[in-house]
């Protein structure tokens, strides 16, 4: 591994490396150990979570080192220098029509994808649901057991280098519609309802207590948020601006909301 992250440096700074076999074997091989989920973008450690750039840089390599090309998929055609990801079957992950995974994203076991799309680098843990339209962008880490519902956008990220992944972290519920981008990191168990947008400039807020807390591009684990409006003064007037609000601990009646899709698993019920 030390070798290929010289390597990959190497062409990092000098593009004309990227000619060479060596330079493309070593980014070949980067991608298929994403895709095989032996290594990840991001993973956790003891303080949190750790970054890895020299991988997001060979995935910004692999780009120039392709040419496009045409994929049939049945009467689907598509023209891209990205494979697209295979072998669902012996995974274990199932796989509804119109459902696209590009090469170098990892799925685990017991995945579900509904109609969606995941990019290269990305991270998604096991029986975790991507339901219908929901983006997985490049690079970000979803974890076990997530939920992400209809219509989700996780945010992806390549440039800048020093720029974080999204993080959703083991049994999160991302309710319809919430947008998640610019390196947010969503807490175990957390439950975002729907509609909630997370950047790395919106204001979150504890309001579950007497006193007002707030934190930034984070949600603690096991919070219930709700999107929320702040107002804010701009030369032509005050506006009010989304922000989201942190309205309590997750529950035992939230859990059983939220279940939904491990029951019908266990009935062996179709969704």
């Amino acid at each position: 591994m030390k070798e290929l992250k010289v390597q990959i440096e190497d062409a990092w700074d000098n593009r004309d490396l990227l000619r060479t076999p060596a330079t493309s074997a070593a980014i070949n091989k980067v991608i298929e150990l994403l895709d095989s989920g032996e290594i990840r973008v991001s993973e956790p450690n003891k303080t949190g979570w750790k970054v890895n750039e020299w991988i997001k840089k060979a995935v910004v390599l692999y780009f120039p080192i392709r040419e496009l090309k045409t994929q049939e998929a049945g009467p689907m055609e598509f023209h891209d220098k990205l494979e697209l990801k295979t072998g669902y079957a012996e995974k274990g992950i199932r796989v509804v029509p119109h459902a696209v995974a590009r090469y170098g994203a990892f799925i685990d076991r017991d995945v579900i994808l509904m109609p969606s799309y995941i990019n290269i680098g990305a991270y998604v843990g096991a029986r975790t649901m991507v339901d219908t339209w929901a983006t997985v962008g490049s690079c970000a880490q979803i974890g076990s057991d997530v939920h992400l519902s209809g219509g989700v956008g996780i945010g992806g990220v390549l440039e800048p280098l020093q720029a974080s992944p999204v993080i959703i972290e083991d049994g999160a519920f991302i309710g319809s519609r919430c947008i998640i981008v610019e390196g947010v990191r969503v807490g175990k168990e957390a439950v975002l309802g729907a509609n909630v947008v997370l950047t790395s400039s919106t204001k979150i807020f504890d309001v579950s207590g007497e006193k007002q807390i707030e934190f930034k591009a984070e949600i603690p684990p096991r919070s219930v948020v709700i999107p929320g409006s702040i107002p804010k003064e701009f030369p032509s007037g005050e506006f009010h601006v989304p922000c989201a609000l942190i309205i309590g601990k997750r529950k035992k009646s939230t859990n059983l909301k939220t279940s939904l899709n491990e029951a019908l698993r266990n009935y062996s019920m179709d969704i």
